[in-house]
């Protein structure tokens, strides 16, 4: 598929007909440059890039998906969705979608080429809570990662919740590291809780899956930097969930992180 037809199907939450990766010529870097070539599409039309998302930061989950190394995708002005307390989102659009509780960081400005982690707390503003809707275009989530790529990381929306000054939370990037691998999470459906996750799963804490990426990033041809405003959604705390109309999801994060509620419509 070209990422034309990538688009299309995208625009009309279709699957997939074919496995790309049923291809062995299919690789990793292929798929980052369909995906690059999609984002262009994209902005041509008149979306607007707002950061990025990584996904198979959980290592917990590699297993249950087959891939086991993250990956990244753009996030738009068109999915990205910012509020306080609770959140309505339309779950139309969206092609088996499942959701992700994830911690959300704000640039303050752009990291160095071969940042350290207390390059990147000095680049990051805020912290915040997040839901991201995922999506898969091949049928029950079965892919390897070429399609997970290509299919836009897998991203479908992403809901920012209250900010938290970062400098509020830690005061260097080792107490960062330490705070968010130790806070954890709860995953509640209406009044139910789901799932429970801890930081120290995304490759061992957010400020760490945050410092993997921009290297990934950096050694992608033709990738974009990562610019001040942007947001980057690190991974989620849990496995992702399957969601319906009607439902109403709560991540209950470890004070100060705020909770952050969505009901889907």
């Amino acid at each position: 598929m070209t990422p034309t037809t990538l688009l299309q199907h995208y625009d009309s939450a279709a699957l997939w007909p074919a496995v790309l990766s049923d291809s062995s010529a299919y690789t990793l870097s292929a798929a980052y440059q369909d995906a690059l070539a999609l984002r262009s599409l994209r902005l041509a039309r008149g979306e607007k890039a707002r950061g990025f998302k990584l996904g198979f930061t959980n290592r917990s989950i590699w297993p249950i998906y087959g891939v086991y190394a993250p990956i990244w995708g753009t996030v738009y002005d068109s999915t990205l969705q910012v509020g306080e307390g609770e959140t309505r989102l339309p779950v139309a659009g969206l092609c088996q979608p499942r959701i992700e509780p994830e911690i959300v960081f704000g640039m303050r400005h752009t990291p160095v080429a071969g940042a350290s982690l207390e390059d990147l707390f000095d680049a990051i503003e805020w912290l915040a809570p997040g839901f991201e809707l995922v999506q898969s275009h091949l049928s029950n989530w079965k892919f390897k990662a070429p399609d997970a790529v290509a299919d836009g990381g897998l991203h479908g929306r992403l809901v920012v919740g209250p900010r938290l000054a970062l400098r509020s939370f830690a005061t260097n990037a080792s107490e960062l590291v330490q705070r968010l691998a130790q806070s954890t999470v709860r995953l509640v459906c209406d009044s139910k809780v789901q799932l429970q996750g801890q930081g120290s799963l995304v490759l061992d804490s957010p400020l760490q899956a945050l410092h993997h990426f921009l290297a990934d990033l950096h050694a992608c041809p033709g990738a974009p930097a990562l610019l001040p405003g942007d947001v980057v959604t690190t991974g989620t705390w849990t496995d992702a969930l399957p969601v319906q109309t009607g439902q109403t999801w709560r991540a209950e994060f470890d004070a100060p992180i705020a909770a952050l509620q969505l009901q889907l419509v």
